[in-house]
């Protein structure tokens, strides 16, 4: 008998699937995240039960129910492949995706069948028919595709993997999984450049796991390179390179790894090997954009530059960047990266455009907001030569997360804009407090008083000076 609609509701919320994963498509480039699970499929033959799990509810988001339900088939043919002993076990999530496409079809019978199969399975392989969560499979299917939803999500990913782990410490894929969710947690936390680094022993446990897995491999070698075992790294990337030569993501994280050795030239011609492979790549071009910037950084350095070479590069730049914001939309860094060479081009209309779009993307983390104010405010101070929009952004992006990187680069710049400002003797009483400000949030007390005190001596009756060099000169 079929259970009334919201009784069948119910029971669909209590599946373990994409659907139940608060997993929202505003947070994702959906075709975008298409073409990399397809090239995932065609490329990483390991996990293709939850790559065709992900595709299937990418393509539900994408309004493309009956290519859904393809790829679910594909997930089940994977299971009877590779897990014929375990296929009621492999196949909860795959049957739960079933049960709430068929739900949005308004098939309800058939939503129902699987609703039911998911039910009967779980009491079968547990004590517990509600079947939450526990098998480590489970916990690994939702770790990969929280991964796949962006930054946001991953601190979700890294739980997931993690009690994966507890049931499996051994299982390769778990590994992975765990691995690359910590490099990739650490690469926006700024810990990049610190001595100790969390990803490092899970990237070794993985690679140790799963030789042939050059994934980790390619992300180990990264790894020592940020903490300066260039060699070591050298050699994980020339092995990955010799075992998949033709493998998209194995190149291009080589070419990451020569162009941040300095060896651009070979940067960009292992890119444009990658590019053969997969034309359509956004990544790539994003790649190449940041290797012609690298030489055109190097080309300005000289004393007399040849400005022809570095037009060139600029229009270079532009054209990839261009390119990669025009196929993905929410890609953060590349409308940055655009608007700054736009700005280094002098084409400041462009510029400010692009930086407006930035700044409306939906889905940046605190990092993001600190750059965006950071490389928009150099933007207002250089370019637009508005210091007041300057050190409005500088500001913002202080406060955001005072403790981090980012805030001690926006920091710096205000210190520096002020500064200059007051040794040209156009500081007002606004300059000496922001300046108070900057010293007090970062904990130079001395400082922070004397700018106070110079602030008050201008402007005698503003009651924020006063009260901030009230708190400061408290006895502590």
């Amino acid at each position: 008998s079929i259970l009334p609609k919201n009784s069948l509701e119910s029971s669909l919320h209590q599946l373990e699937c994409h659907f139940t994963w608060s997993l929202p498509k505003e947070d994702v480039d959906l075709d975008e995240l298409e073409e990399k699970i397809v090239n995932q499929t065609e490329f990483l033959i390991k996990t293709n039960i939850t790559n065709y799990n992900l595709l299937s509810y990418v393509c539900y988001l994408n309004n493309s129910e009956e290519k859904a339900l393809t790829n679910l088939q594909k997930a089940e043919e994977e299971v009877k492949k590779n897990h014929p002993d375990e296929i009621s076990r492999r196949s909860l999530v795959t049957w739960g995706n079933y049960a709430w496409i068929y739900y949005h079809m308004e098939r309800y019978e058939d939503a129902q069948a699987y609703v039911s199969k998911v039910e009967n399975s779980c009491k079968k392989l547990s004590s517990n028919a509600e079947c939450k969560i526990q098998f480590p499979e489970i916990y690994a299917q939702q770790g990969w595709a929280l991964l796949s939803f962006g930054r946001k999500y991953y601190e979700r990913a890294k739980n997931c993997f993690e009690n994966a782990l507890q049931n499996e410490p051994n299982n390769p894929e778990f590994n992975t999984g765990y691995a690359i969710t910590m490099y990739r947690l650490e690469d926006f936390s700024e810990r990049r450049y610190e001595d100790e680094s969390l990803s490092l022993s899970p990237l070794k446990r993985a690679v140790e796991l799963d030789p042939e897995d050059t994934f980790s491999s390619v992300l180990l070698a990264l790894k020592l390179q940020d903490l300066k075992q260039v060699d070591e790294g050298e050699r994980y990337i020339e092995e990955a390179m010799q075992k998949n030569p033709y493998v998209p993501y194995v190149l291009r994280y080589a070419a990451k790894f020569y162009r941040r050795k300095g060896e651009v030239d070979k940067a960009v011609e292992i890119l444009k090997k990658a590019q053969e492979v997969t034309p359509k790549s956004v990544f790539l071009h994003h790649q190449l954009g940041l290797c012609y910037r690298e030489k055109m950084i190097e080309l300005k350095k000289a004393r007399y530059p040849p400005q022809d070479q570095v037009d060139q590069l600029i229009h270079l730049c532009i054209f990839h960047f261009k390119t990669v914001i025009e196929q993905k939309t929410k890609f953060f860094y590349a409308h940055t990266d655009l608007a700054s060479m736009y700005a280094e081009g002098k084409m400041y209309k462009e510029a400010e455009e692009t930086f407006q779009k930035a700044s409306r993307i939906n889905i940046l983390s605190s990092h993001d907001e600190q750059l965006f104010c950071y490389r928009y405010g150099n933007f207002n101070q250089f370019c637009k030569k508005s210091h007041s929009e300057a050190i409005k952004y500088y500001i913002k992006g202080m406060k955001i997360d005072k403790d981090s990187y980012m805030s001690r680069k926006c920091g710096m710049a205000l210190k520096k804009l002020l500064e200059k400002r007051i040794q040209r003797g156009v500081g007002d009483a606004t300059d000496f407090g922001t300046l108070g400000l900057v010293h007090n949030l970062y904990g130079n007390k001395c400082e922070a008083i004397d700018c106070y005190q110079q602030a008050v001596a201008l402007c005698p009756d503003n009651e924020e000076y006063l009260n901030a060099l009230c708190e400061l000169q408290l006895p502590s």
